[in-house]
């Protein structure tokens, strides 16, 4: 009897090419809108998954963020969401344990995009933004992971 040799077991080795090109790193990205399951220890559960850092979630998915300072907030660090801007009402941004007031420029800019932006405590914008995704609003989060 003749045993079929493409069913046994072989180990994986990558091909050269493979091997020459290295370790490839992707940026942080979900591609959908699904609740935040949980926060804190510095980052977030979602989708069965955890994320160690800060998120920016949007219609198009949930990505791994870092603005440059958390204290101060630029139009720079909203750069995926003004994209999305004509998809989104409302902002959420947890800026942490405590509530933070936006920068007069970032409120601006995102006045000008036709986004309303909320600032409050991590664990607030989390709730909030669950609400509002079950009720199938507009609505985007910038989160901020905290201990």
């Amino acid at each position: 009897m003749r045993k079929n040799r493409s069913a046994v077991a072989r180990p994986w080795r990558p091909d050269a090419s493979a091997v020459a090109k290295g370790i490839v790193i992707r940026e942080a990205h979900f591609p959908g809108r699904v609740p935040i399951e949980a926060y804190g220890n510095g980052g977030f559960r979602f989708a069965d998954m955890s994320h160690r850092g800060s998120l920016l979630c949007l219609p198009s998915g949930i990505f791994g963020w870092e603005p440059a300072d958390p204290l101060t907030l630029t139009a720079a660090d909203f750069g995926k969401l003004l994209a999305e801007a004509e998809q989104v009402e409302i902002l959420l941004v947890g800026a942490g344990k405590d509530l933070r007031p936006l920068p007069a420029a970032l409120r601006a800019a995102l006045k000008a995009a036709g986004i309303s932006a909320d600032p409050m405590s991590t664990g607030a914008a989390v709730r909030t933004y669950n609400v509002l995704l079950a009720e199938d609003r507009a609505v985007a989060a910038a989160l901020i992971a905290v201990d």
